[in-house]
């Protein structure tokens, strides 16, 4: 078992965005030039009114989140509203890694970042277990 330092500090939301970053960059072509183009944001929880509207009452259920309109809905004749962005909620994942105990923090990172750019790309099931086989 691997010993953390007396002098070790939580992940702050710098390395969860380099953690994010390193998966996007670990895509297939041609989803890691199309992911780089989604904004990434890292919060520590999701805002209240967001919660609410999403009847989570527990902000440590949700670690993250698409905003936008997903690619399979898109048209080129649509105005853009907003950038489509991704949230990943810092504190949320880190209490799953700790629950979970049996990944890597930039496994669940990765894994929480590619689910909510499935959501961009309207993959499937089957479309996330090739590009992340978590379940493996």
């Amino acid at each position: 078992m691997t010993q953390m330092s007396p002098n070790a500090i939580a992940p702050d939301a710098e390395m969860i965005e380099a953690l994010a970053r390193a998966a996007i960059a670990a895509l297939p072509e041609p989803y890691r030039a199309a992911a780089a183009l989604v904004a990434l944001r890292v919060e520590d929880f999701a805002d209240p009114e967001l919660l609410e509207a999403l009847v989570i009452e527990d902000p440590f259920e949700l670690t993250g989140l698409y905003d936008g309109t997903p690619l399979t809905e898109k048209s080129v004749t649509d105005q853009p509203q907003q950038p489509d962005q991704i949230f990943l909620f810092r504190r949320a994942i880190l209490d799953e890694w700790l629950e979970r105990g049996d990944v890597s923090l930039a496994e669940l990172v990765a894994h929480v970042f590619v689910h909510e750019l499935a959501h961009h790309f309207g993959w499937t099931d089957d479309d996330i277990a090739r590009i992340d086989p978590w379940w493996e």
